[in-house]
């Protein structure tokens, strides 16, 4: 392993990987565009590189995109990457608070301990992991989507009523387009563009992003708008961040080995372990009235977990050679353009190569503090402009950001419909993150049931009778009873000391 650390200390390896970090940061920042596509467009600068420099630049980029993310979720509620959704809900608030500071650079040091975590679990047990994940079939997954759904009765602020309302919107807005069954359309009014479906991409910026616009220019008049600044300028002492992680440990390793465990599914990936896990922070948190008003613990459960999902999704790449998310399903194809053939025997025929990933993995994480940092200070010098030219500056982002993904001016109407449906939402007291949720994990739902009914003749018995679907039930069932059988316990207490 130390031979491994020794050979990357090659200019023709440090240089592309470095620069490809700080790639990632730009593209983590800005609305829309993801650490995917990044990755999508570096491969082909590869192709003439030795694949441990391709691999370190892909790697790099997706570290620091993952985290950048979270730099306008936290000072603008816009999330740049998908992974970055659950970050909105208390970042944002602490920022309001004149603590964004504080927020984000708590957020760049837990992402950074959360992916060496997740690096260090691939190192450890990936054979072990990669066995398990390769048990789940669509029964499972099934389950796994079910319980990610679930988290929105513990993000939920307010009303559960309202909570259903929305996630059971973001649930059909995902139905739109060619059912997977049939093959026929569905929703989509004989428009072309709804054929493929709804991103949620387009309708995550337009939800928190173009709804904050218009929120600020109902509720902010030109003057107050001008002279107001997005983010409050102050120093943050390293040693007070180390403090509120040494209070958090157990939250940090509790986020870090859900993201891990996600992120080794296929088809998981890390927005569905940023979204658990803080369901997961709030479900044991002892403070849970305290999760979307600016919550220590709400910034550091879905920062540590999305990171360490990333670790995650090269388990089964690297053992099984099955993707675990969109990244590595295309880091799987550039290795084989290099001629390697991911699988068992992988660690066999390619051990130095294996042993150079887990080592640019490891330090990429000491580059994305520093790289992270520097984003961090550009960027809220950026924030520093007045308010009417930041508000302007999100719209163009917003906007660019979305049409860049399919160079289709029907998500740019998207995100407008969606900006000006979140700022009703918002005025009715409907919380918006239960929507996202629903958007993400309701074609994961709909699609494992339907193929699950359709391998056991429309039986709905294998469901809950092979041994991982059946222990998903359960929490499930503990998850949706917990609290009833809490307020009747209660009930019978008072009504025990009344008699």
């Amino acid at each position: 392993m130390i031979d491994a650390f020794i050979s990357l200390l090659r200019l023709d390896i440090l240089l592309p990987w470095i620069l490809s970090m700080i790639l990632g940061v730009f593209i983590g920042a800005m609305p829309g565009l993801t650490a995917t596509m990044g990755v999508a467009l570096i491969v082909p600068l590869t192709f003439h590189m030795q694949p441990i420099a391709g691999l370190a630049m892909i790697l790099g980029l997706s570290f620091t995109a993952i985290f950048a993310g979270d730099i306008p979720a936290t000072f603008l509620r816009v999330p740049g990457t998908p992974a970055s959704g659950a970050a909105v809900l208390d970042g944002y608030e602490m920022s309001k608070q004149g603590k964004g500071s504080l927020a984000i650079m708590l957020d760049l040091f837990c992402s950074t301990l959360g992916g060496l975590i997740g690096v260090l679990l691939l190192i450890t047990i990936s054979p072990t992991l990669a066995r398990f994940a390769l048990k789940f079939t669509h029964f499972e997954y099934f389950w796994l989507g079910v319980l990610g759904l679930s988290m929105s009765a513990v993000i939920t602020k307010g009303s559960n009523v309202k909570g259903l309302i929305s996630i059971t919107g973001g649930i059909l807005i995902s139905t739109i387009g060619i059912d997977v069954s049939t093959g026929y359309p569905r929703f989509t009014f004989g428009n072309i563009n709804l054929m493929g479906g709804i991103s949620f991409i387009p309708v995550m910026i337009g939800l928190f992003g173009i709804s904050e616009v218009i929120r600020a220019v109902a509720t902010h008049s030109q003057e107050q708008m001008t002279g107001a600044a997005v983010i409050q300028s102050g120093k943050v002492r390293i040693g007070e961040i180390l403090k509120i992680m040494f209070r958090n440990k157990r939250l940090i390793g509790q986020s870090s080995l859900i993201g891990t465990l996600i992120g080794a599914l296929p088809g998981a990936g890390a927005d569905i372990a940023a979204w658990v896990s803080y369901g997961m922070a709030k479900k044991t948190s002892r403070k849970p009235e305290e999760f979307g008003t600016g919550s220590e613990e709400g910034v550091v459960a879905p920062t540590t977990a999305n990171n360490a999902a990333l670790g995650g999704t090269w388990i089964p790449a690297l053992v099984f050679g099955i993707p675990g998310d969109t990244i590595t399903a295309i880091v799987l194809g550039a290795m084989l353009m290099y001629g390697l053939k991911p699988g068992p025997l992988v660690f066999q025929d390619n051990k130095e190569l294996v042993n150079q990933i887990f080592a640019v993995a490891l330090v990429s994480q000491a580059f994305l503090l520093v790289l992270g940092y520097l984003g961090i200070k550009a960027f809220a010098w950026m924030f520093k402009f007045p308010r009417n030219v930041v508000l302007a500056g999100i719209t163009i982002f917003s906007l660019v950001g979305a049409f860049a993904m399919r160079s289709n001016v029907f998500d740019v109407f998207l995100v407008v419909l969606f900006g000006i449906a979140g700022f009703f939402m918002e005025k009715a007291e409907i919380p918006l993150a239960p929507f996202i949720l629903g958007l993400v994990l309701g074609p994961m739902i709909e699609d494992n049931l339907r193929i699950g009914l359709i391998k056991s003749d429309g039986r709905l018995l294998p469901f809950v009778s092979r041994p991982i679907s059946a222990v998903f039930a359960l929490v499930f069932l503990f998850l949706f009873l917990s609290e009833p059988a809490k307020a009747l316990v209660r009930k019978l207490g008072k009504g025990r000391k009344g008699a």
